[in-house]
């Protein structure tokens, strides 16, 4: 028998990579606010970025640009990846987006690759939490699939994990899930019991996302790279129907 999510799982569009094209060129094509309108029209819940230091895709521009066009649609939630540098945490604290996923990226890594070591790094995340927090923003954390790690996010203060899906996805291209499946349904259901939400993403994609979201009440997907690369061979209207239709299948 078949799981189902009991919570419909919504659908975070990361725009890192239709800024990455942009900046490849020197000039605002593509346009990062159209390319998100466009994700907005499509129907997407949210709309994600991650400025990175050296600004090789989202500009801190970007951010600001973005959370201004956003005021016309209050109904889509705003999500900020980052790691918590002073200056990302101001750019943070003057935007206010409804959410502020805090990432343990290292400036010059390609990308994310593991969650937060908090048994290390717990005591310096808290006070920021705290602060992100008062500001009226949620907080997720990204994390791996350890279940004592997960319990230590809800004793720092955080309201939410995103569980790192990498391993999951190259898993899925070698048809090796029951097992590392059955790991994320035990930290998804640890993090739940203690009273945490569950967002997901990383290399999850039109394949394997239906799979994965058979974990109950997965509250958020991020996606950016797969869905600018299923663009090429749907377009991007139809790409985020594709996924709006697997996660209602979900629910």
């Amino acid at each position: 028998m078949k799981s189902y999510s009991k919570t419909m799982t919504k659908l975070s569009v990361n725009l890192n990579k239709f800024a990455l094209l942009r900046n490849a060129r020197g000039i605002n094509f593509p346009n990062v606010i159209h390319m998100g309108e466009k994700c907005i029209l499509a129907g997407t819940h949210g709309i994600t970025v991650h400025p990175r230091p050296d600004q090789r895709h989202i500009k801190r521009s970007d951010v600001y640009e973005l959370s201004s066009f956003l005021t016309d649609f209050p109904e889509i939630e705003f999500n900020i990846e980052g790691y918590p540098m002073p200056d990302f945490l101001a750019m943070v604290a003057q935007v206010k987006p409804h959410q502020c996923t805090l990432v343990p990226d290292k400036p010059e890594q390609l990308t994310s690759d593991h969650g937060w070591d908090l048994s290390k790094e717990g005591e310096q995340l808290q006070p920021i939490i705290s602060d992100l927090k008062q500001a009226g923003i949620r907080v997720s954390l990204f994390m791996d699939r350890e279940l004592k790690q997960i319990e230590l996010t809800k004793a720092i203060g955080a309201d939410r994990i995103e569980l790192y899906t990498g391993p999951y996805a190259r898993a899925f291209i070698s048809r090796k899930t029951k097992t590392i499946l059955a790991n994320y349904k035990r930290a998804a259901n640890k993090a739940q019991e203690i009273g945490l939400g569950v967002n997901a993403g990383h290399d999850l994609n039109l394949q394997n996302i239906a799979l994965f979201c058979s974990i109950p009440d997965i509250l958020e997907v991020s996606i950016g790279h797969a869905i600018v690369v299923e663009s090429f061979d749907f377009g991007l209207e139809q790409t985020i129907k594709k996924y709006l239709r697997i996660l209602n299948s979900r629910n």
